[in-house]
């Protein structure tokens, strides 16, 4: 049995999130928690958020789990969720600046204002819902799921990675925008998987099984 831990800094969807990986690994233990020692001693780490940038940052500092994340997130198998995937990046322009973790080298940009697709309709800001990801890059979070899957969204901001090898998926929302990002045993998605259906419980049911190598 493997420890499965989930970051709690107070900003995370933290039930659907454990109560997803319960049901995919149903023998494993998924805990909830906001001690760093508990979150560096697991074989396994998720780290889910929402919220304003400014505010994870905060509290992800003020707990210590900030370091935590810096301390494993290159030792063992880590999925970031959503906010878990802006705040690996340096910095976001939401708050009118924050840095971040800086594990990604990139930033965090709004959407424009208004936002149109190809056609000059107008797109609502935050993207909300469902939308096709194409899998840029074979990874192993991506078995058993077809390519242009429809995942779902919620979010303002989104990644621009320095190193654009880093990303295995995109959608498009206004622009090609990155959907997912890995990077040694780092993988993170702008999308919930634990609201995504099916094919977010196989992604996630695949994170419990992979062993951290491309």
């Amino acid at each position: 049995m493997q420890r499965i831990a989930i970051i709690d800094y107070g900003m995370g969807n933290l039930q659907s999130v454990s109560k997803a990986l319960e049901k995919v690994a149903p023998t494993d233990e998924v805990v909830v928690s906001s001690d760093a020692a508990i979150i560096q001693s697991a074989d396994r780490i998720v780290c889910p958020g929402q919220g304003a940038a400014a505010d994870c940052m905060k509290a992800l500092v003020a707990s210590g789990l900030g370091q935590a994340v810096i301390d494993t997130v290159h030792t063992r198998p880590f999925l970031g969720i959503c906010m878990g995937l802006q705040v690996l990046l340096s910095r976001s322009s939401e708050n009118n600046g924050v840095d971040c973790l800086d594990i990604i080298a990139g930033d965090v940009e709004r959407f424009e204002n208004p936002l149109t697709d190809e056609s000059g309709a107008r797109l609502k800001v935050p993207h909300m819902g469902w939308s096709e990801v194409k899998q840029t890059q074979p990874h192993p979070l991506w078995k058993g799921i077809a390519d242009q899957t429809r995942f779902y969204f919620a979010h303002s901001y989104y990644c621009i990675p320095n190193d654009l090898s880093v990303v295995t998926g995109t959608t498009e929302y206004g622009r090609s925008i990155a959907a997912s990002v890995a990077h040694g045993n780092l993988f993170a998605c702008q999308f919930h998987p634990e609201k995504s259906a099916a094919s977010g419980l196989q992604l996630l049911e695949n994170f419990t099984q992979w062993n951290g190598e491309s």
